[in-house]
């Protein structure tokens, strides 16, 4: 009997793009830090941490790195709960074999280098939630989420009033990793510092000249 193939060392991993950014007027993956989009940004520091990436956007979205596009699967733009889901039923679907799906926003500029092994070092079990953390803040949507979860989460957002991060991470075992805080002379800089005003870009640029 031939043994069943070993899941990839690396996790697949799925972009979240599915978010309306009203409050920058337009998308804010485009917007630019430094000579790269910030989705560029998240892709450079994604890519070598994971097995292969998806962006989870709908269709007709912006592509100009070519990146395999999976849409929603409930329309509305109901919240990150369905591009999780899509990346769980995808994986499925294409019969990849990995006990989890890692994902994050594509807001985030400054995605730590080691975001994914301390998320796997945490997720022995193949049904435990991980979860990133920072200056005692949750990041639900930097996390490893367990195929195991994908009908339970399918369940629960068929009901429009169970579509919450913190309530579907109240029935499942989760598990948090606490990031540090990165210093610079400007202070210091939260490492999933994401963009949501054109304030935060500018500031997103000041951290990201120091860096570079």
């Amino acid at each position: 009997m031939t043994a069943p193939a070993a899941p990839p060392d690396k996790p697949p991993g799925l972009i979240l793009a599915g978010g309306k950014s009203s409050r920058m007027g337009t998308a804010k993956a485009f917007l630019t830090i430094g000579n790269d989009t910030i989705l560029a940004h998240v892709v450079r520091r994604l890519s070598p941490q994971i097995s292969e990436i998806t962006l989870n956007a709908p269709m007709g979205f912006p592509n100009p790195l070519g990146l395999r596009l999976l849409p929603d699967p409930v329309p509305g733009q109901i919240g990150p709960l369905a591009g999780v889901l899509a990346g769980l039923r995808d994986i499925q679907a294409r019969g990849v074999e990995a006990t989890h799906l890692l994902t994050v926003p594509s807001d985030s500029p400054f995605i730590p280098a080691d975001l994914v092994p301390r998320l796997e070092a945490e997720a022995g079990d193949p049904n435990t939630i991980v979860i990133a953390a920072s200056d005692r803040r949750d990041h639900p949507v930097f996390g490893l989420w367990p195929v195991s979860i994908t009908s339970d989460l399918e369940t629960r957002l068929s009901d429009p009033d169970n579509r919450r991060i913190k309530a579907f991470l109240e029935r499942h075992r989760v598990a948090t990793v606490e990031f540090p805080m990165v210093e610079t002379r400007q202070g210091l800089l939260d490492p999933f510092f994401n963009i949501n005003t054109p304030e935060d870009l500018q500031e997103a640029r000041r951290f990201a000249e120091e860096l570079s």
